[in-house]
Formats: C-alpha cells, sequence, structure tokens
C-alpha cells in the first residue's frame, strides 16, 4: 500500500514538471514582414495639402520608427527589399473642441486637427502589397496657438498604426 502511494506521487510530480516545463505549444504565428524583407525605402509621400512642413515631419517620424521598431535599415528604392509609398490627403487644422469666454466673447481654448494618409508597403522582389490602408486618419489636440504640438500627436498616432499594421498584416 505504501508502495502504489510512491509510485503516485512520483508520477504526479512527472506530470507536474512536464506540464511547468514542457509549456504550451500555442503560439500566434503569422504577423510581421516577411523575413526576406530587411531593408526598405521610404519614397516622398506626395503632399495635396497645403501645409509644407507636414511631408518632412510626417517622413522622418516614419523612417525613425521603421528602423526602432521594425529593424529595418533605410536602402535607396532600387536596393530595398520593400518601399513604402502614400499621399498625405487631407490635413485639417483649426476644428474648435473647447470654448473659454468672458462677458464680451467666446474663444476657442482647445482646437483639433485631423491628419488623412493613404500608405502602401510593397515587397519588391514577390511584387506584391504587404499592407496598405487608405484614409488612414488620426486626430491631434492642442491649445490656442500650438498646432505643431497637435500636429505632432496626429502624427505619432498615424506612424504608430502604420507600424502595428505592418507587424500584425491582419
Amino acid at each position: 500500500m505504501l508502495r502504489s502511494g510512491g509510485r503516485s506521487t512520483a508520477a504526479s510530480l512527472l506530470i507536474l514538471f512536464a506540464v511547468m516545463f514542457g509549456g504550451c505549444s500555442y503560439g500566434f504565428a503569422g504577423g510581421g514582414l516577411p523575413p526576406a524583407v530587411r531593408s526598405i525605402a521610404i519614397i516622398p509621400f506626395d503632399n495635396q495639402t497645403s501645409s509644407a512642413e507636414l511631408q518632412q515631419e510626417f517622413m522622418a517620424r516614419l523612417r525613425r520608427e521603421m528602423r526602432a521598431r521594425l529593424g529595418l535599415r533605410e536602402a535607396g528604392e532600387a536596393q530595398a527589399n520593400a518601399v513604402v509609398r502614400g499621399i498625405i490627403t487631407r490635413y485639417e487644422p483649426d476644428i474648435p473642441v473647447a470654448f473659454s469666454a468672458d462677458r464680451t466673447q467666446s474663444v476657442a481654448a482647445r482646437r483639433k486637427l485631423m491628419l488623412v494618409v493613404d500608405i502602401e508597403i510593397y515587397d519588391q522582389a514577390a511584387g506584391r502589397v504587404l499592407w496598405a490602408r487608405k484614409g488612414m486618419s488620426a486626430e491631434g489636440e492642442y491649445a490656442e496657438r500650438a498646432e505643431a504640438d497637435g500636429r505632432r500627436q496626429a502624427i505619432e498616432k498615424l506612424v504608430n498604426d502604420v507600424i502595428e499594421g505592418a507587424q500584425s498584416q491582419w
């Protein structure tokens, strides 16, 4: 009787170790850029807005995040494994959000802006679009006379959405 208790304890411990250290084989596969994509060319976006600095700010942030978060090195279009291209289709600053008032007038105290882009990541070797979005938008809120802060927020959100889209490819 004592022997069978020892066997069941040993068997229980063996099962416990197998479960603890064997782990679960379930995981998320897929997603991310193909392994062959190690370099990227970011083509200057067509800017259909009247804000000249917008394209430069967006491109600088996109380049930085592609390197930092996706581990891609930048290359010329002819040498790159993939190409990012797009269009900045809309930029709407000065949308009033909050007002302050005194006895004589009300003034917008906070404003927001909207930024809209079409973007695609194209695998040059495979000859196919890896990820694309049309009408991708983001908003940024800012205090009166601080439009650059709102623009920075909107650009950050858009670039983050692009990076997450490239990582997930769902």
